[in-house]
Formats: structure tokens, C-alpha cells, sequence
């Protein structure tokens, strides 16, 4: 249950994502810079942490030893999630972005077949390839449906265009995350703590943005100082303690991939996060009673794809011990 609390949690903090960057769409700000100034303020903030726990030289190690495979996952993980995310927000407000971006939960269970997953045999642990968690999928289906209903009324009154390109995007954001993260945590292979990964790939993904940034600097110019501000309030929340507690939660699952998905579904709760975060900040309109039903779906699904995961968990120990 400890890792679904982790992910809840983490999700709160990954809601200002989509509010602040529809909040900086709408005040002139280019989505170039919404993606790339939130990396750029992560870096002295995770180098404090790195730093202050003594576990620098150890990632400098590892990523000496394999840059290839830090800066092609960490580019896929961070650069290829993250600036779609950011593009779409000049396209769709930012509660549909945030209910298109929990097809996430479906794109890290689809995944699982591309990853090794460990099982306890009688003869100790042992490595098989991953398998699609159909019962957990079923209930991932069940968040999605509730919500599509949470936001049907309003996606009816969109442009087929913004629909295209706010939406889009974000699905194949949401394979990239989840690819990358998984993708990460095989080559750090335990040697390293969350708090290194997400510095070790913010560092590795730097290509990425720098050359993002002079694209951003040749078409658009500097951005505003209110652009700067709320970038690097999404690098503190999202960057920093976001994707620090969602790592950390991943990580207390890995080799699990059933679990794994089950923690990977808390980020349903972006969507009411988002949700109330818009009605406070950007005086959105109230959910209508279908909204309502749709979020009644999304908290059931969390809760039984919790029970789900704990029950196999459970049966898996019991086998164990006999």
C-alpha cells in the first residue's frame, strides 16, 4: 500500500504541470520554454540532494561508463515525455491534457512484454519475461472510462485540430515516460537511489533541451520573467518532488510488473488534482453530475487495482513460505 500512497502523493505534485503550463500558454509563453526551463532549474536543486547524501561520484561513475544508454533513455524518458506535454498545452486547456495523459496507465501495462520481470521459484528467484497484467489492465480500463466521462462535455466543444494536436502528443508521451523510466532502472540496476536516477538522467537529457532552447531563442526570443517564475515552480513540485516520489515508488516495485502498473495507475489522480486546480486558479467551469460519476469510476478503479496487486502479492508470499 506504501507505494500507491507515494504515487498518490505524487501525483498532487505533478498536477501543476498541466495548470501552470496552460496558465503560461495563455499568458504568451512558448511551450518551448515551458518544457525546457523546468530542466534547467531541476539541476541545481537535485545536485544539492545528490550532493548532501555524498552519492555524486558514484552516478559521475556510472555515466561515464555508459553514456549511450543514459543519454538514449534519459532523452526518451524526459525530452520525448515532457515537450509534447508542453506543445499540447498551446492546443487543449489543461484538464484535457491531463485526462488524455492517463492513457499512461494502459501504454506502461502494453510495455510490459519489452521487460524481465522476477518471480520466486522453488529454487530462488528468478528472471521471465514481463506479461501484459490483464486483470490489472481491466481495471485501468475502468479509470479511463470514468474519465472520459469526468471530461466528454467539455472535449465536445473542441476543434478537431485541437483535438489532433492537443491530444496526440500526449499519447505518445505517455509510452516515452514509462519506456524510459523502465529503461533506466535495468541499466542502473540497483546501484543507484531515485535521488541519482533523476539527477543522472536530467543530466543526460541536457542535450536535448539545450538544442530545444536555441530553437526557442531563434523563433520566439527570451521568455518573460512570469514565464520564468512559473517554470521553475514546475521544476521544484513536478521535476523535483514529483518525479522524485513516482521514481521513488517505481522503484519499490521493480520486478514486479503487475505492482508496477498498480502504481503507475495513482497518476489518475493528476486528473482531479488539475481539475480543482483550474476551478481555484484559472476559474474553469464547475464538473457537471456525469463529471461527477466519472470520478466516482476513477477512485473504484484505483481501489481495485490496489486490491488486485495485494491480493497476487499476498497469494505469490504464501507460495513462498509453504
Amino acid at each position: 500500500m506504501r507505494p500507491i500512497l507515494i504515487g498518490i502523493l505524487a501525483a498532487f505534485f505533478f498536477a501543476f504541470t498541466f495548470i501552470l503550463n496552460r496558465a503560461m500558454d495563455q499568458g504568451g509563453g512558448s511551450w518551448i520554454w515551458s518544457a525546457s526551463l523546468r530542466y534547467f532549474f531541476m539541476l541545481p536543486f537535485l545536485f544539492s540532494i545528490v550532493i548532501g547524501r555524498k552519492n555524486l561520484q558514484p552516478l559521475l561513475v556510472d555515466l561515464k561508463q555508459r553514456p549511450g544508454a543514459w543519454l538514449l533513455w534519459s532523452t526518451v524518458g524526459f525530452g520525448l515525455f515532457y515537450a509534447p506535454l508542453c506543445f499540447s498545452a498551446a492546443y487543449a486547456p489543461g484538464w484535457l491534457i491531463a485526462a488524455t495523459w492517463q492513457v499512461t496507465i494502459i501504454s506502461g501495462s502494453l510495455l510490459a512484454p519489452l521487460f524481465s520481470e522476477t518471480v520466486m521459484t522453488e529454487t530462488g528467484p528468478k528472471q521471465i519475461k514481463g506479461k501484459i497484467p490483464f486483470k490489472g489492465l481491466t481495471m485501468s480500463l475502468l479509470i479511463l472510462i470514468g474519465i472520459i466521462l469526468m471530461q466528454l462535455q467539455q472535449a465536445a466543444a473542441l476543434s478537431p485540430v485541437a483535438i489532433m494536436l492537443g491530444i496526440l502528443p500526449v499519447v505518445a508521451a505517455s509510452f516515452a515516460y514509462p519506456l524510459g523510466n523502465r529503461k533506466m532502472m535495468e541499466v542502473c540496476s540497483g546501484r543507484l537511489d531515485v535521488f541519482q536516477r533523476v539527477l543522472g538522467m536530467t543530466l543526460a537529457s541536457l542535450p536535448f533541451w539545450l538544442i530545444l532552447s536555441i530553437y526557442g531563442y531563434v523563433t520566439v526570443g527570451l521568455p518573460s520573467m512570469g514565464q520564468t517564475i512559473q517554470s521553475s515552480i514546475v521544476a521544484i513540485s513536478a521535476g523535483v518532488i514529483a518525479t522524485i516520489l513516482f521514481f521513488q515508488a517505481t522503484d519499490l516495485v521493480r520486478g514486479n510488473m503487475q505492482k508496477l502498473a498498480a502504481v503507475e495507475a495513482t497518476q489518475s489522480m493528476e486528473v482531479l488534482f488539475a481539475l480543482l486546480g483550474e476551478l481555484w486558479l484559472l476559474d474553469s467551469a464547475f464538473p457537471t453530475p456525469l463529471s461527477w460519476l466519472g470520478v466516482i469510476l476513477v477512485m473504484d478503479g484505483m481501489i481495485l487495482h490496489s486490491y488486485i496487486s495485494n491480493k497476487k502479492e499476498a497469494r505469490v508470499s504464501s507460495k513462498v513460505s509453504a
